[in-house]
């Protein structure tokens, strides 16, 4: 079945930076979703325009989801006047350590546009978190995998510190993932964007250990982030789609999703994947029959790969005549709709 829900991270080509007497915003991608830090914590907030449905998460402090010693306290860092900042002086530049500069011209470059530039002086600040970060990122947009693996896995390893150079100088660094055409999620520079990163790498490297591994990971930090759960889900069924273990894991994953958001029905889609799979059909069908009682904000992507998915499951029940009424409303809609138009014999 070729239905992804969550698609791969295009980072937008366009960076925007603005700058005002409050501070600054390093943004990558379209609008939809937002990455909001405030006083009561992290929040990543996806948005699906049109209907009026946001899908938010809370996500831990920083402080407190990494492994820090307790013995271990980071000194402060100081402040950057909004004037200096992106743009250091020459007398700046001469007390400025070499991979703060580095970083900061690394930015500077992302805002011209120019990323070749962009990613070699950031490679010169790799030993900070947020050069790490960054670095990743542009690595990735640019397909250079394995530079790019490598710098988000330092990012990862130094997560306790990412944001503290963004931080200084006054940039708030927003990653746009698109998750469908109608729904983004919005990482900021923490452990859980790092993750999502890797994840990204490692599927088009096709280590599907290490993508598996890293959502793990994000599910441990936040288990009730659906967002996660599809991940999670897609990825297993993605790497070993007829491992018995893997889809129980599946299911034990979605227990208690109920159909809210279109992020929630894509969820039951892999749910029902993963009961068909066990030879549990009856199951299968009423959750996929569950899902398709809400359309509303649900792409024709998604409904259609649901009806699809029950014409598979009726006719593992030995019930053709219903099956084919399923193959034939899809052939109606898209001829082309998977191999449809085999199942009908044209």
């Amino acid at each position: 079945m070729a239905f992804r829900f969550w698609r791969r991270i295009r980072i937008a080509p366009g960076v925007t930076l603005n700058l005002s007497k409050s501070g600054g915003s390093l943004s990558f991608g379209p609008r939809g979703a937002k990455f909001t830090i405030g006083p009561r914590g992290k929040r990543a907030t996806v948005g699906i325009p049109g209907t009026g449905l946001f899908y938010t998460t809370t996500l831990p402090n920083g402080r407190s989801s990494g492994r820090r010693s307790a013995s271990y306290s980071a000194p402060a860092v100081p402040t950057v006047r909004p004037e200096d900042r992106l743009t250091l002086g020459f007398f700046k530049r001469l007390i400025t350590p070499d991979d703060e500069e580095a970083l900061v011209d690394g930015c500077l470059e992302l805002v011209l546009g120019n990323e070749t530039k962009a990613l070699e002086h950031l490679e010169k600040a790799l030993h900070l978190a947020d050069g790490a970060y960054l670095a990743g990122f542009v690595a990735l947009k640019q397909e250079r995998l394995e530079k790019a693996a490598t710098y988000l896995a330092t990012a990862a390893e130094k997560h306790s510190r990412l944001g503290r150079y963004f931080s200084k100088y006054g940039i708030s660094a927003r990653l746009s993932l698109p998750i469908t055409d109608e729904v983004f999620a919005h990482v900021g520079p923490d452990l859980r964007g790092v993750l999502l990163g890797l994840v990204e790498v490692y599927e088009r490297q096709k280590r599907w250990k290490d993508a598996i591994a890293c959502l793990e990971r994000l599910h441990q930090l936040e288990p009730d982030d659906v967002l996660v759960k599809v991940s999670l889900a897609e990825l297993l069924l993605t790497a070993r789609p007829g491992n018995e273990k893997l889809l129980q894991r599946i299911v034990r994953l979605t227990q208690g999703i109920e159909n809210e958001t279109p992020v929630h029905t894509a969820l039951l889609l892999y749910k029902a994947r993963a009961l068909r799979g066990l030879g549990l059909l009856i199951a299968a069908r009423d959750t996929l029959t569950g899902a398709l009682r809400r359309k509303k904000g649900r792409s024709e992507e998604l409904l259609r790969a649901l009806r699809y998915e029950r014409a598979l499951v009726y006719e593992a029940l030995g019930k053709p005549r219903r099956a084919r009424a399923e193959f034939e409303k899809l052939y109606a809609e898209d001829p082309d709709y998977e191999d449809v138009a085999a199942r009908l014999g044209l």
